[in-house]
């Protein structure tokens, strides 16, 4: 029997009720595996939310330079006060990217005000071009900033010392041993124009949340899939077998044709 016979048997209306039942499930599994992703989705995006919205407070009732850089930390907004330091203090940091251009963040050492010798990097803007160096307001600032832990070194930042003008990451340690400062273990990004020199205030990134957040409804949703896959399993392997025993059953010989052909016979 041919495609065409075979699709007839797939077809036939003893068929149809197998047919809708597998359509049935495999939608009901496809809309519960879709529900729970989306509830998944959810979970991840009210945990970045929560992060972003926490209250901002004062640098030092969340951390000090001898703690180091919490996961509570990261992305936490906080207001510091004090002093920048000299122009010749400053770094431009390359490899950064903002509204499609590719440019540099300026990172200015802050002194804290309420704990001279501590000083805390700022990124105070960023500049899709290298320049001069903008000089540090002189006075003592009170603004915002989000917390972000330091950088891992950049194989691309070959100088060995942070003297250098540019660098390729914001590698903390190394600029412990150039500024005359204890610095914090991470560095902020701030958020205040009255600071940024003429800059563009540099794009704080969206705060980083573990794929395991929501994790359940993850694994729920993957199980609905399989169930689908499985309906889908069943109706094939169904679906040949009741094929297979109708093509055998008109293969066979008919013996109700067979008598009233020797009835006939003379």
């Amino acid at each position: 029997m041919g495609r065409d016979g075979t699709l007839r048997l797939w077809l036939r209306l003893p068929m149809w009720g197998l047919h809708a039942l597998a359509v049935v499930a495999v939608t009901i599994c496809f809309v519960g595996g879709a529900w729970q992703l989306g509830t998944y989705d959810q979970r991840q995006e009210n945990e970045r939310a929560d992060r972003q919205e926490v209250p901002t407070v004062p640098i030092d009732e969340v951390w000090s330079p001898d703690q180091p850089f919490l996961d509570t930390m990261n992305h936490r907004p906080v207001t510091v006060t004090g002093t920048f330091g000299p122009a010749q203090e400053q770094h431009w940091v390359s490899g950064r990217t903002q509204g499609g251009l590719d440019g540099y963040w300026l990172l200015t050492p802050l002194e804290l005000a309420d704990d001279p010798g501590t000083a805390i990097l700022v990124v105070r803007g960023f500049s899709p071009e290298l320049g001069e160096l903008p000089t540090p307001p002189a006075s003592e600032q009170t603004f915002r900033v989000v917390l972000e832990p330091g950088e891992p070194v950049d194989p691309a930042d070959v100088s060995a010392s942070a003297e250098a003008e540019v660098m390729a990451s914001i590698r903390v340690p190394a600029l412990v041993n150039e500024l005359p400062y204890a610095l914090f273990p991470g560095f902020g990004i701030s958020t205040s124009t009255d600071v940024a020199g003429g800059l563009a205030l540099a794009e704080v990134p969206e705060p980083e949340v573990s794929w395991t957040v929501g994790l359940r409804n993850l694994a729920y949703s993957l199980q609905w899939w399989v169930f689908g896959l499985f309906a889908l399993f069943m109706w094939w392997r169904m679906g040949l077998e009741l094929v297979s025993s109708e093509r055998a059953r008109r293969a066979a010989p008919d013996p109700d044709r067979s008598e009233r052909v020797d009835s006939l016979t003379p």
